[in-house]
C-alpha cells in the first residue's frame, strides 16, 4: 500500500473517531442508569428511551418537525427547480443578481430575522405568527441559499441550453425536454441540497421557538425545555434526532440510485 493511501486513511480514522466521540458519549450517557462520579455508567437502562416513546407530547414534536421540514422541502423544490432552470437558461443576465439575493439570508441574525417577521405577521391583514404557516416561510428563505446553489451547480454539470436544443430539435417541446432531459440530469444536486436543507430545517432551534414557541412545539422545542429535568432523556433525544436523520438521508440516497438506473 502507498504511503499517501496510508496517510490518508489514518487522518480520514482521526477525523471520524473526532466526530463520533461526542456521539457515542452521548448514547451511552442516554442508556446509563448513572453516570456521575465514575468513569463508567454504572449499569445500563433503555428506560429513558421507553418513557420518552410513551410520551405523546415527545411523538407529536417529532411529528411536527417532520412535517414543517417535509413540507418547507417540497414547497421549495417545486418553487427552485423550474425558477433556477429559467434564470440560468433564458435570463442569465439576472443570474447574478439572483446569487446575491441568495447570500442575503447567511448575513442576517436568527433573531433579527424572527423579530422581523413577527413584526410583519403577527398583526393586519394577514396574521400567521405561532403557525407552522410562519415556519415554513421563514425556513424557505432560511434554506435558499442551499437550494439555489445545490440546484445551480447541478446545471452546471450538463450544458441546458445544447440539450435542451437537441430535445427541441427531436420534436419535444419545452416544457417535456425539461421533465425528461434536463430534470433526471438535476436529480442528484437537488438530492444533496435537500438533505442539508432538511438537516438544517429539523435542528433549526432559534427561528422555531421565537415565531412559534410553545405554540408549535417541535423535537428542538421538546429537547430545549427537558434539559433542566433530565439530562439522560435529553441525550435519548439527541440520539433519536440523529436516528431520524440518518434514516432519512439513507432511504433518499437508495431513492436517488434507483431514479439514477432506471434512466
Amino acid at each position: 500500500m502507498k504511503k499517501g493511501k496510508i496517510k490518508y486513511y489514518i487522518i480520514s480514522a482521526i477525523i471520524l473517531i473526532y466526530l463520533f466521540i461526542p456521539l457515542v458519549a452521548t448514547f451511552v450517557f442516554s442508556i446509563a442508569k448513572t453516570w456521575q462520579a465514575t468513569i463508567l455508567p454504572e449499569g445500563l437502562t433503555l428506560k429513558w428511551y421507553t418513557t420518552l416513546f410513551s410520551d405523546t407530547r415527545f411523538l407529536q414534536s417529532i411529528e411536527r418537525s417532520f412535517a414543517v421540514s417535509i413540507l418547507t422541502l417540497l414547497i421549495s423544490i417545486v418553487i427552485m427547480i423550474p425558477t433556477v432552470f429559467i434564470v440560468a437558461v433564458y435570463f442569465k443576465k439576472f443570474e447574478k443578481i439572483i446569487s446575491v439575493l441568495s447570500i442575503i439570508p447567511f448575513t442576517v441574525p436568527a433573531v433579527v430575522y424572527a423579530v422581523g417577521l413577527i413584526k410583519i405577521y403577527s398583526s393586519g391583514p394577514i396574521v400567521i405568527s405561532g403557525t407552522i404557516w410562519i415556519l415554513i416561510g421563514a425556513f424557505f428563505v432560511l434554506i435558499l441559499p442551499y437550494m439555489f446553489q445545490g440546484i445551480r451547480n447541478s446545471l452546471r454539470t450538463v450544458d441546458a441550453v445544447k440539450l435542451m436544443e437537441a430535445a427541441e430539435i427531436l420534436n419535444a417541446n419545452r416544457f417535456q425536454a425539461f421533465i425528461h432531459v434536463i430534470l433526471p440530469n438535476m436529480i442528484k444536486g437537488v438530492t444533496v441540497s435537500a438533505l442539508l436543507s432538511f438537516s438544517i430545517i429539523f435542528g433549526e432551534f432559534a427561528l422555531t421557538n421565537i415565531l412559534a414557541g410553545g405554540a408549535y412545539e417541535t423535537v428542538q422545542i421538546y429537547l430545549y425545555n427537558m434539559q433542566g429535568n433530565s439530562g439522560s432523556i435529553s441525550s435519548a433525544v439527541v440520539i433519536i434526532y440523529f436516528v431520524c436523520v440518518l434514516i432519512l438521508s439513507f432511504v433518499s440516497t437508495k431513492i436517488n440510485k434507483l431514479v439514477t438506473k432506471t434512466r
